[in-house]
């Protein structure tokens, strides 16, 4: 497919309307706005099929690279596009209260052998502490099972844990390795419907500018994503990660970084590649499980600095032996202790790769990712999500919470997601958060470590920047706004705008996923 996107602007350069060339999956041609066809003819010689392109007149709306999430579990959040949200609940009892109403509906009752489940709950802060027996009192014998919205922990009524195969528990929340084991098969469904939610988060996430994902799901995605695949996918760009149980698959099937998952599946071969290896080496703030130097407010004893999933010793040769095999790594660190151990990992072990979450750090640190080009990938809107917990359990460090304009200064690689469920699957969410630190009308929370516009939008853009190159994929978002022409002298304004910000058009490989032209 070839396609001229004629009268459009570069981001932050309105004075400079070009018309973009994309064929044979390529951005072919960067040309003034008006060039004649001879002319463009010349510029893409050697792209595409030298069919006469569609040519599609944006009336002078930005172009950028299309958007990319840099880290979801994307079946688990087409999942929980469907479950109740008990994210603004404020204790036990108003999230029974909003599972009790949602009950009130017989229509809302899970099918026989099915749990009914919510997300989103936060108890870190909580005065009470989630039990089995609040559930208890509205749900009956209706297995219930809620996950926080961190995912690390659940919480389930009696009857919701009887369905995980837990006879008795002294509270019914369920933390860390009492939770993350059984994950896996509780959040997934028959493939069929699973891929059906995805298809549909995917044509939500395109009409949000987005071309790409990296993909964690817990779960054997090289076969899951070579089925999708093979039945023709085509709703973005994915990197599939692979876990430590599913490594030999991998390897055993010789796939490197950015290695087409089905190579045979015809057009679609090229949008499913090879991903990172994934590693969780400690908790999260919410469940007082991230790995941290320090105690937690109020906390001690043995695991009042957090918990440490994996041990360095068996974390240095997993991470070698990916390495070795042509993977990149990813590891999951949310405490300082657990970044420092990260970074000793990657410098052990010679991987390349992204620390995942990079939440608090010391200063240290922050230099050692740049010495080791360790990418910092980042998702800033936990900082919204998290800054009340920050405040009360790592009183003190909130300074070096997500510190994004100390690793930009320090010449470190960002990359945005989500880590969709935890937030929504938006990169303007992350963008907003990133550069105002600023949500539903409080004050800026340590706005020293703000980022501007552009560099929030290219740690958006999967390492391609703010600007439409030829050569680059033909992945690109049409905007109804210029991002980086917006006035940023209100924070609640500008962040409002930048959450909001309307999005005209996409294309993966020059083909529309989304168009509203």
């Amino acid at each position: 497919m070839t396609v001229l996107i004629a009268n459009a602007r570069p981001a932050g350069r309105p004075d400079r309307p070009v018309d973009v060339l994309l064929a044979g999956g390529r951005v072919a041609a960067v040309v003034p706005a008006g060039t004649g066809h001879e002319e463009i003819a010349r510029a893409s010689a050697g792209w595409g099929d030298g069919a006469a392109p569609e040519r599609v007149d944006v009336d002078g709306r930005t172009v950028v690279p299309g958007l990319w999430d840099a880290h979801t579990h994307l079946t688990q959040w087409a999942m929980v596009r469907r479950r109740l949200d008990v994210s603004a609940a404020t204790s036990p009892a108003h999230a029974a209260a909003l599972v009790g109403a949602a009950l009130v509906d017989p229509s809302r009752h899970p099918a026989p052998g099915r749990p009914f489940v919510g997300f989103g709950f936060r108890w870190a802060t909580w005065a009470d502490e989630p039990t089995a027996a609040v559930l208890d009192s509205v749900a009956g014998d209706v297995p219930v099972i809620l996950l926080s919205g961190d995912l690390h922990s659940a919480w389930a009524s009696t009857a919701g844990l009887r369905h995980l195969g837990i006879g008795e528990h002294p509270t019914g929340l369920l933390r860390e390795e009492e939770w993350m084991p059984a994950s896996p098969a509780f959040v997934t469904v028959t493939d069929d419907v699973a891929d059906t939610y995805v298809a549909e988060a995917a044509q939500a996430a395109a009409e949000r500018g987005v071309v790409g994902v990296v993909d964690f799901e817990v779960a054997d995605n090289l076969t899951a994503w070579r089925r999708r695949t093979e039945a023709g996918w085509d709703g973005l760009r994915v990197r599939a990660g692979v876990w430590e149980q599913h490594l030999n698959a991998v390897v055993d099937a010789g796939l490197r970084h950015g290695d087409p998952l089905a190579p045979h599946a015809g057009p679609a071969a090229d949008l499913v590649t090879q991903g990172p290896l994934k590693v969780i080496s400690d908790g999260s703030l919410n469940t007082l499980t991230a790995y941290c130097f320090d105690e937690y407010v109020g906390h001690t004893g043995p695991d009042a600095h957090g918990v440490l999933n994996v041990a360095t010793d068996h974390l240095v040769p997993l991470m070698a032996r990916a390495h070795a095999a042509g993977l990149r790594c990813a590891i999951h660190a949310i405490g300082d202790h657990a970044n420092a151990l990260a970074l000793d990992a990657f410098e052990a072990s010679g991987a390349r790769g992204s620390v995942e979450h990079a939440q608090l750090l010391r200063p240290d640190d922050v230099a050692r990712f740049a010495a080791l080009g360790v990418t910092a990938s980042v998702q800033p809107e936990h900082a919204m999500d998290d800054r009340d917990a920050t405040d009360a359990l790592w009183a003190g460090r909130g300074a070096r919470t997500f510190p994004l304009a100390d690793l930009a200064a320090a010449g470190v690689t960002l990359a945005f997601g989500s880590d969709a469920p935890v937030a929504p699957l938006d990169p303007w969410a992350a963008i907003s958060a990133a550069v105002t630190r600023v949500r539903d009308g409080r004050p800026s929370w340590h706005p020293e470590q703000r980022v501007d516009v552009a560099a929030a939008l290219a740690a958006s853009t999967g390492g391609r920047g703010t600007t439409l190159r030829v050569g680059d994929p033909a992945d690109v978002a049409v905007l109804d706004v210029d991002p980086l022409a917006l006035p940023t002298t209100d924070d609640a304004e500008l962040a409002r705008r930048l959450r909001d910000l309307p999005v005209a058009g996409t294309l993966v490989a020059g083909r529309w996923t989304y168009r509203a032209l």
